[in-house]
């Protein structure tokens, strides 16, 4: 017997990055509450993950060369991948 009950979606697992400056980091966490207040969950992993943000700060060189590696890291892993900052 199907009472037409449909199972509730999945809910989606944001793979989530951040980098830089501590302002990057504030950022980081107001779009962390945002997604999670959204319903989605944050994962630890990027492999596990729906999709990957990676939130960067790039003034500093060397800022720029580790934000460049986990893009590529987070693409290699995951291949859905935003990046703000």
């Amino acid at each position: 017997m199907d009472s037409g009950a449909t199972a509730p979606p999945e809910i989606p697992t944001i793979g989530f990055v951040s980098l830089g400056c501590p302002k990057a980091l504030v950022d980081s966490e107001g779009i962390i509450t945002r997604l999670r207040a959204e319903g989605y969950r944050i994962g630890s992993s990027y492999r596990d993950a729906d999709l990957v943000i990676v939130n960067t700060c790039g003034f500093i060189d060397a800022a720029v060369e580790e934000s460049l590696e986990a893009i590529g890291e987070a693409l290699a892993e995951n291949g859905r991948v935003i990046v703000t900052g």
